[in-house]
């Protein structure tokens, strides 16, 4: 799409009974979360102060979340809780969102705005957010059912927890990708556009299944930089967690063509 046509589009929006199911997804080349990266951590050096304070409000979640756990003296606890963090992640990351959104239009970004934002877009963000944890609820359910494979002998045989591990490992990468596939566009649409929960999260998924070597590479960098976080004793996530978050508006910008649904300008109008 070229610049006049996509400026028309803009300036002429489809109207609401019109709309296509979702909004239609580019093809991506395999390397392309090379190019995301590249450009989270640019916004993350334009606008350190306000990014790393996600960061670091990530990193005080997540000591949180091990002083409960450490409290109660269960490893299992920390690593269940832990999952549901990441499992809500994408919805605390809507502030890097708008970060970067606040830099593509040319400002320099505030916490306040991105509070306002956010509060802006409660309704459809609470929609998501019940969406996650519904599908937590069932994966904390089908996760103690993956109990029933632990081996109970005094003397358990390697390849009895190789079934164990194998089982859990098969259910969490399950419900892992339907989160990922839901959430990787929708949110950045949500921010981006005048559209209902639905339509977004149909977008993502869409884009996704479109998009199989591209977001393939790109989940497995994000479990590389969570990974390389729960490594440096969690401090690598105040660093990854604000770099992802600004890659992923980015993922979305060269995605998604979003351009049939208006934009969301009030507030940034608003804080000019």
């Amino acid at each position: 799409m070229n610049s006049h046509s996509q400026s028309t589009s803009e300036s002429n929006p489809t109207p609401p009974d019109e709309l296509p199911f979702v909004a239609p997804c580019r093809q991506l080349d395999a390397l392309a979360p090379l190019r995301w990266l590249e450009l989270g951590w640019r916004d993350l050096r334009r606008a350190p102060g306000p990014s790393l304070s996600y960061g670091v409000a990530v990193l005080a979640i997540s000591y949180g979340i091990s002083a409960i756990a450490w409290h109660y003296g269960s490893v299992y606890l920390l690593l269940a809780m832990l999952s549901g963090f990441i499992f809500i992640g994408p919805v605390m990351a809507v502030g890097l969102y708008s970060i970067s959104r606040q830099l593509q239009a040319g400002r320099q970004p505030v916490l306040g705005y991105c509070l306002r934002e956010g509060r802006r877009h409660l309704g459809n963000l609470l929609v998501f957010a019940v969406i996650l944890l519904v599908v937590f609820l069932v994966w904390a359910r089908a996760a103690s059912m993956v109990h029933v494979f632990f081996p109970m002998d005094a003397d358990p045989e390697l390849t009895d927890f190789a079934l164990f591990l194998g089982v859990g490992t098969a259910v969490g990468t399950l419900f892992a990708a339907v989160i990922f596939c839901a959430s990787a566009f929708s949110l950045p649409m949500l921010l981006d556009r005048r559209a209902d929960t639905v339509t977004a999260v149909l977008t993502s998924i869409n884009a996704v299944l479109r998009n199989k070597p591209a977001m393939l590479f790109w989940a497995a960098l994000i479990v590389a930089i969570v990974l390389a976080g729960f490594a440096t004793g969690l401090l690598g996530l105040a660093l990854g967690m604000p770099v992802v978050g600004h890659a992923t508006w980015h993922a979305y910008q060269e995605t998604i063509d979003a351009s049939a649904w208006p934009r969301n300008d009030a507030a940034i109008q608003e804080n000019t």
